[in-house]
């Protein structure tokens, strides 16, 4: 019996997130992604089905990167319109009972310490089921929608968001003492003051006073998560993250990729199993191979390439929409594109020059698992052997994605260990390390415990 996998649904309430243009398929239900009910449905199937989490991504705003203007964008309705992801989970919040909901927010759209009370008050009313995917938006267009002239350099966005973090901890580890909120009938005392403090935090970009105005939730910081392929972006994911998103494009990578952040984890004292790696993957399921490969193929033909092509050129940066999509990367004269290239060339044979096309499809087709419910079993055990600690499930077909993983596949994961058969106790964090509901003594937010009491201030002076 294997260590089971965790499994999080990674979604967007948008009417298309990964697999552009299938919003089109008849039995495809995002086109219907404004109804509250599209959504509760997933969630509860999801529950019945053992998943830890729903997992939602979110954007702040769209750069001409196609061709130079964003009209791609809104045809192909790639992530737009979007809502926001706070909002949604909040409302699932109330349907469910053990699911994880993670929401993705910026260091951008929002001051730390309104940030703090909302995401506390939601870990209150889920029960401590919430997590946050921690990102610091790429785009001028994010950028200006909050005052910016254009984004901030990316080694800088890190620095921003170290202390952005830096904020949370202090206002969600350290303003509030254990035990300060008594509510106590008799004496009439609700929270002992002498255990509420400031934080009188100051920074290059925060002055925060405090104290946080919530009070401790049952995980206090939510579950965090972060998704930076970057020198710098993994370094942040090594010291602050606990579920790292990962997209490698084969088994290889993710074995040398993880073992690469594990390495920079044991540097700023975290152990090797404080950061769970959970890779991006999709699958089609058929009672035999030659069903599978049928159903892939009848969603293939509602795949739109130029939605593959628009989302990667804003991803990187790069703008493929004037490329031949059948002519080698190396061709191309495009820097930006070698190293995503040279990672699709470590899984092909014989030498093989990884394609412009093949850039584009990245995202969707690099990490599909096409097979029965025992061979995709036995691919993700060799996942598993790499280093991979869970999937994020992408949708080609909402709902019948996962419907269809979880009426076949589920059940086979489960005889091998691979998938859990029942909820642990606790809130998410508890659920997903088998620990307690906060964060290890080893971690940078807890250091702050403690820091703003009276008698650690008298031990400072």
């Amino acid at each position: 019996m294997r260590k089971r996998l965790i499994f999080n649904c990674f979604t967007m309430n948008v009417p298309s997130h990964i697999y552009h243009g299938t919003w089109r398929h008849p039995k495809n239900q995002l086109a219907s992604f404004n109804e509250f009910e599209t959504w509760s449905k997933l969630a509860m199937k999801l529950e019945e089905g053992r998943f830890d989490a729903m997992f939602f991504a979110d954007i702040l705003g769209i750069d001409p990167a196609y061709d130079g203007k964003w009209d791609a964008y809104f045809q192909q309705g790639l992530h737009m319109p979007c809502n926001d992801t706070f909002t949604l989970c909040a409302a699932l919040a109330g349907v469910t009972k053990n699911l994880g909901l993670v929401f993705t927010s910026s260091i951008l759209s929002e001051h730390p310490f309104a940030f703090a009370k909302k995401a506390s008050t939601l870990d209150h009313i889920s029960g401590g089921r919430i997590g946050w995917n921690i990102v610091t938006s790429v785009t001028d267009n994010a950028a200006r929608n909050f005052g910016y002239d254009k984004i901030v350099p990316h080694d800088q966005r890190y620095d921003w968001a170290d202390e952005y973090m830096s904020v949370l901890y202090k206002l969600w580890e350290g303003s509030w003492e254990d035990g300060a909120m008594i509510a106590d009938r008799e004496t009439g005392v609700f929270s002992d003051h002498t255990k509420v403090h400031r934080i009188n935090h100051v920074g290059d970009r925060y002055k925060v006073q405090g104290p946080h105005l919530v009070s401790p939730s049952p995980q206090r910081t939510p579950m965090l998560y972060q998704a930076g392929a970057s020198k710098r972006g993994s370094q942040f994911a090594a010291q602050h993250a606990e579920g790292t998103f990962v997209l490698y494009p084969n088994v290889d990578g993710a074995r040398i990729g993880i073992a690469g952040t594990k390495a920079v984890a044991a540097q700023v004292g975290r152990g090797a199993e404080d950061l769970k790696f959970i890779q991006g993957l999709s699958f089609v399921v058929g009672s035999t191979m030659e069903e599978a490969e049928r159903k892939a193929a009848e969603i293939d033909e509602w795949v739109s390439y130029e939605g593959l092509a628009a989302h990667v050129s804003r991803d990187m940066g790069v703008d493929l929409s004037n490329l031949d999509p059948d002519k080698p990367v190396d061709e191309s004269g495009l820097d930006g594109l070698q190293g995503y290239a040279r990672m699709i060339e470590m899984g092909k044979p014989n030498g093989e020059k990884a394609t412009v096309k093949e850039v584009a499809n990245a995202l969707s087709y690099n990490c599909r698992i096409i097979g029965t419910p025992e061979s995709i079993a036995d691919e993700l055990a060799l996942w598993q052997d790499a280093g991979i600690d869970g999937i994020n499930m992408i949708c080609q077909l909402h709902p019948d994605t996962y419907i269809d993983f979880i009426d076949h596949v589920t059940p086979v994961l489960q005889d091998r260990g691979l998938a859990q058969r029942d909820y642990a106790e606790g809130p998410l964090r508890q659920k997903l390390f088998g620990r307690g509901p906060r964060l290890p003594d080893n971690h940078p937010g807890a250091a702050h415990r403690g820091a703003f009491s009276q008698s650690t201030q008298a031990a400072a002076e």
